[in-house]
């Protein structure tokens, strides 16, 4: 009976839980699924790591290269995001070039690293004018049901914070680079932004963490980034019903908090995964 009601009406299936203050997966409103983090799972990349929200599943790895700076900004290096939705992680995804969605992720995260100052450029600069250091952030969805950008943006924090870059030093005599992967160093990770997703349904009921269902059914969305400090590093709102002040101010309050609770299990997963080494 209730598998049919779900089929045939999906919105009145959702919104008869919703109004008892409830989700059909059992969560209350502003309750997050499981998150659970595995750091440096990719051996040939420099920095790797896991992220499952609930059904969701994500992994990034990162590549570090040595380019050329930009005659525009020759004391920077840069960094290069790219979140690929592959058909394997759901049935909504076709095989070809990145979709509407993966590019607007793509740029959604490319955004959040420059706003929040989470890497410096600078100090991904070798020599200045000559050798700097290019990060290529690859982000792939494993599994998808809802909520991807909390997922990229969890994944990318971790996994620069497992990112080890080898040595360089430019040769005086012959001008090139030589590289020292023995000796390794950490990547200066400055701050720690985390991402809240939610959606709204009938323009009043407030949801955290949605599924893909519900993601769907909803009337709007929001994700808001903030970091340790407090600070807002971005709100991306992509159309839909507008929010009230009072309503837009519980989505930064409930941010904040889970920008906590990430970074806690962050510190905890990397202090774990040292004490193994």
């Amino acid at each position: 009976m209730a598998a049919g009601f779900k089929t045939a009406e999906p919105l009145e299936y959702h919104m008869s839980f919703l109004k008892e203050n409830c989700r059909p997966d059992g969560r209350e409103l502003s309750e997050f699924r499981t998150t659970t983090l595995n750091i440096g799972s990719i051996s040939t990349a420099d920095g790797s790591a896991l992220v499952k929200l609930g059904s969701t599943s994500v992994i990034c790895g990162i590549k570090a290269e040595l380019a050329n700076p930009t005659v525009e900004a020759p004391g920077k290096g840069y960094i290069v995001p790219n979140v690929d939705l592959p058909p394997l992680c759901s049935s909504r995804f076709r095989p070809g070039p990145p979709g509407e969605q993966a590019q607007a992720s793509s740029q959604f995260i490319a955004d959040v690293i420059e706003s929040s100052e989470i890497i410096k450029p600078e100090d991904l600069c070798i020599d200045r004018g000559k050798l700097c250091w290019v990060l290529y952030c690859d982000i792939m969805c494993l599994d998808y049901d809802g909520n991807i950008l909390d997922a990229c943006i969890i994944a990318l924090l971790a996994a620069l914070k497992n990112t080890r870059l080898p040595k360089v030093t430019v040769n005086k005599v012959t001008c090139k680079p030589e590289i020292d992967l023995k000796e390794r160093h950490e990547l200066p990770v400055h701050k720690h932004p985390v991402g809240t997703s939610f959606c709204i349904f009938q323009d009043s009921i407030l949801i955290v963490d949605p599924t893909a269902d519900e993601e769907s059914l909803s009337t709007s969305r929001l994700s808001v980034v903030t970091d340790e400090e407090e600070r807002l590093c971005s709100l991306h709102k992509p159309g839909g019903t507008s929010l009230s002040a009072e309503k837009l101010q519980t989505c930064i309050n409930r941010a904040t908090a889970r920008q906590r609770e990430i970074q806690k299990l962050i510190e905890k997963v990397l202090n774990s995964v040292e004490a193994a080494q």
